[in-house]
């Protein structure tokens, strides 16, 4: 973890996989207060599926919706959280500024925190690849 998982209209004409390397970029770079890196790159997923039906607002226009969702594991500070938030959302605004001037959408970005997992298997060999 973290997993950012990006659902989105298919109205929208953007470069998803740009997107999804971008907050991957931004996720691997997050340090905490003493300069460690708050996630783990073997750990990091980015995903994006556009909506194969959706409503949004009064359905009078074209209306498109961006919703991100970020699941990270417990143990990190308020402050990193919200840094970490805030960072992704430059991001996505970044990615989509022209597109939000031509277009009428809604762009949703959530941090979810995972402190009470009933279950959690991790099976991988990435994470050695990125370990000092």
């Amino acid at each position: 973890m973290p997993h950012i998982v990006i659902q989105y209209t298919p109205n929208i004409d953007a470069d998803m996989d740009a997107l999804c390397r971008d907050l991957a970029d931004v996720i691997v770079t997050q340090k905490d207060e003493g300069g460690a890196l708050l996630y783990p790159t073997g750990g990091t997923r980015v995903m994006a599926y556009p909506a194969a039906h959706y409503a949004v607002a009064d359905g009078k226009r074209d209306y498109a919706f961006v919703y991100v969702n970020v699941r990270i594991a417990a143990g990190r500070s308020d402050s990193a959280k919200k840094a970490t938030g805030d960072a992704l959302t430059a991001a996505v605004k970044a990615r989509f500024a022209t597109l939000f001037e031509q277009q009428l959408m809604g762009i949703t970005l959530q941090v979810d925190e995972s402190p009470g997992q009933v279950y959690d298997a991790k099976h991988s060999n990435l994470h050695p690849l990125f370990q000092k």
